[in-house]
């Protein structure tokens, strides 16, 4: 089978493809629109026939109006609105509201949705004390996560009645609103510390600091810390159809609840390929041990030896763009916190790295995780609390995801085809002629 190159005309070219099955001579040409064409394309030549695609790298398995990635151009947009404006000038709140509703809130659906989401922080007591109380005691805090969130649905009696719009309003409030309090609440467990409960006056980032720290009455949060949570959680809301969306979206596809539906996307967050990314980039760092070890170690990878964690990315072939907003927020963070002593193996590693054309001609240049787990680090959190702080944000992304899953009507119970590879036919031999 052949596919033929666009023909070009002398005033324009052609937006379609033509597809030839050179067993049989037939052709089908189908319209490109936005550089995709439909796969009925295959089928309408024979039917018989389907697409061999690893990891869906040339497959789009849906439309989406959420989140626009170009990879090669380091652009990153929430419907529209370039991430850059959106980290400088918004609330992750108010992200959250622009992901799931499409638009910016005026003022009055600000304060609506905040008040909304800020009366659904607390959780059901039986949750604490019966639920969280059953894991070892020093169970992985992301693993406890995963587990509470697809727990969380079974308290609540509508949970399951997704073709409701109202019951799918309070299932997405509740989410967004109680992540906090669940992250917060494997943390406090998992170090012995009492739970603290949420405080209704403070904002979605403060709050959530203040359940993680507060020992005893006191505790004051830096307003720079805040915003630093702040930003990392708007960098962190979505971005396209990376492994954990799409696990939401397959689970959801069989009209699953919403929070079976992200406990499974945060299970495929829980990948250290998908969420672990910044805890690798500190390991390595604390490897590297020192800003005169740094050359060696770029020799090292580059003979194949190791790998640069934090470095590349499987969509962006330039700048990652939120890489860029993320060092200046380290460094914000650092002027409260004192510089976190791997700082300056970073930005030794980053500046060799970018000067050396080994990488530079692979594209490789830092993403979001390469300073990420710098800033966690400085303000306090353990190195297995990254994955959850990651999973916190990403909920609103992927809850946006699933109501678009719900009103998109192409959409089916996920099914992907296999290219079957094993033996043909064979008979049953008898245990006494197997050898």
């Amino acid at each position: 089978m052949d596919v033929c190159p666009k023909k070009l005309e002398e005033t324009a070219v052609a937006e379609t493809i033509t597809i030839t099955d050179d067993r049989t001579g037939q052709t089908v040409t189908v319209p490109i629109e936005g550089g995709v064409f439909p796969a009925s394309a295959i089928r309408s030549l024979d039917p018989s026939l389907f697409v061999y695609d690893p990891a869906y790298m040339q497959t789009a398995s849906c439309r989406s109006a959420i989140t626009y990635l170009d990879g090669d151009n380091g652009i990153l947009r929430y419907r529209g609105y370039p991430i850059e404006q959106l980290a400088e000038k918004s609330t992750f709140l108010e992200v959250a509201y622009l992901l799931l509703h499409g638009e910016l809130p005026t003022a009055e659906q600000l304060s609506v949705w905040h008040h909304d989401v800020t009366h659904h922080t607390f959780i059901h007591e039986n949750m604490r004390k019966r639920f969280v109380d059953g894991f070892h005691y020093d169970a992985h805090p992301m693993g406890m996560f995963v587990s509470a969130l697809a727990a969380l649905g079974t308290f609540y009696e509508g949970a399951k009645d997704i073709d409701d719009p109202e019951s799918r309003h309070r299932q997405v409030l509740r989410l967004i609103a109680k992540t906090p309090t669940i992250a917060a609440m494997c943390y406090r467990f998992s170090v012995g510390l009492p739970f603290n409960y949420p405080n209704n006056d403070l904002s979605f980032p403060a709050n959530f600091l203040s359940m993680m720290w507060k020992v005893g009455d006191e505790y004051v949060l830096d307003p720079v810390l805040e915003r630093a949570m702040d930003v990392l959680f708007i960098l962190h809301a979505d971005h396209e159809q990376n492994c954990g969306t799409t696990a939401m979206r397959v689970v959801g596809s069989s009209n699953a609840d919403p929070y079976s539906s992200a406990a499974a996307a945060a299970s495929a967050l829980y990948g250290p390929l998908h969420g672990g990314a910044n805890e690798a980039v500190v390991r390595m760092l604390n490897d590297i041990g020192s800003i005169d070890n740094v050359p060696a170690f770029i020799q090292s990878v580059k003979d194949g030896q190791g790998r640069l964690m934090g470095f590349g990315h499987r969509v962006y072939k330039n700048y990652d763009p939120r890489a860029t907003i993320i060092k200046q927020t380290a460094y914000d963070v650092f002027e409260v916190t004192g510089k976190n002593p791997l700082l300056d193996i970073a930005l030794k590693l980053e500046e060799v790295a970018l000067e050396d054309p080994y990488f530079v001609d692979r594209k490789l240049y830092p993403n979001v995780d390469f300073y990420s787990g710098l800033i966690y680090q400085a303000m306090g959190f353990p190195v297995d609390m990254f994955t959850v702080l990651f999973a916190i944000p990403r909920t609103a992304g992927w809850l946006a995801h699933w109501q678009e899953l719900l009103a998109d009507k192409e959409q089916k119970i996920s099914r992907p085809r296999q290219w079957y590879v094993g033996p043909d036919t064979r008979d049953y031999v008898p245990m006494s002629s197997r050898g």
